[in-house]
């Protein structure tokens, strides 16, 4: 028989249950590990799918039939649809880019109008009904990958300025002669800086233009996921840059604008949270001249012509009479 412990029964050595209790916390500790491990990766894989997800969002066509409207629209602004071809070996198809023609009088201008992002020539056809009534012959265009101008992949202006570029050529062809003008929205307006070739405008309006897509990127994130959204910014660029086979340096307007050779009209809103005024001042900082600039009190991010209404129309109106009209 053992020596019995007068407390115990038992000597300590002798005791399982004191043996026992360090395995059992080793255990429980293995255990906590590998839950926080197995947790750890599942939070990593949510946020790889989030960024996955929001890059296929951003960059994902959004085709939209927009031609049927045609006859409709018609009775208020006398539309002609059109398609423009685009010799361009990047071109995702060997489609065209689909538009609305509105002539106006001759000898008074023309003025190409180019949507905002996920969005298609409607968005444009309050501006073209104020020009057109001024006289000015306008064309609005979808953008590859949006309305119903075919496209595998949106890629923030870069690709884009193609069609701005072959839409420009179409204007100058079928109406020679006549000084031209174009209207970019937020994308729309990354297209006509982004252009590899001169566009040879005569004025040119930008309206809520981000600096950098950095920064684009940044403020939505932020907009959307709150003070922690801009911490993902890296990862969505680099998925981005991986879909697109682009360089993020290659979507910055910034890098661009001092090469925009025509007279400049920059507009931005002071409440517009996805591209800051600041990102505005540097643009037109960086700008050639001549160059004018607007901060609207108030506007936002989206159709600043809805929100400042008579006032857009007035300042629209006196840029372009004055580099469309008086230059002549």
């Amino acid at each position: 028989m053992g020596r019995i412990c007068p407390r115990y029964g038992k000597l300590p050595w002798q005791n399982n249950r004191i043996f026992s209790q360090p395995r059992q916390s080793i255990k429980n500790m293995r255990h906590w590990m590998l839950v926080s491990v197995f947790s750890l990766l599942c939070g990593v894989a949510v946020i790889l799918l989030a960024a996955v997800g929001v890059g296929e969002l951003l960059s994902g066509p959004v085709p939209t039939a927009v031609d049927s409207l045609s006859s409709a629209i018609s009775t208020d602004v006398p539309v002609e649809p059109v398609q423009i071809p685009v010799n361009i070996s990047s071109r995702d198809t060997d489609s065209n880019v689909h538009g609305w023609l509105v002539r106006g009088t001759r000898g008074d201008g023309a003025v190409l109008l180019v949507h905002s992002l996920r969005s298609n020539r409607v968005e444009m056809l309050s501006r073209a009904k104020f020009l057109n009534e001024q006289g000015y012959t306008v064309l609005l265009i979808d953008l590859r990958g949006h309305g119903e101008t075919p496209g595998d992949r949106i890629t923030f202006g870069l690709r884009e300025s193609e069609d701005v570029e072959a839409s420009v050529a179409y204007l100058q062809n079928t109406f020679p002669g006549e000084r031209i003008g174009a209207i970019g929205v937020s994308l729309g307006a990354a297209a006509i800086v982004l252009a590899k070739n001169s566009l040879r405008l005569d004025a040119v309006v930008l309206e809520s233009v981000h600096a950098t897509i950095e920064e684009a990127v940044k403020n939505r994130l932020k907009l959307h996921l709150g003070e922690f959204g801009p911490v993902l910014s890296p990862l969505l660029l680099a998925q981005l840059s991986f879909r697109l086979n682009i360089s993020p340096e290659e979507l910055n307007p910034a890098n661009q604008i001092d090469k925009l050779n025509a007279p400049l009209f920059l507009i931005s809103g002071t409440d517009d949270q996805h591209t800051k005024v600041a990102e505005t001042q540097r643009l037109f900082d960086t700008a050639r001249q001549p160059k004018e600039i607007w901060i609207v009190p108030g506007g936002g991010h989206f159709n600043m012509h809805a929100y400042a209404g008579k006032e857009y129309e007035n300042r629209i109106s006196d840029f372009f009479e004055w580099y469309l009209r008086k230059q002549n």
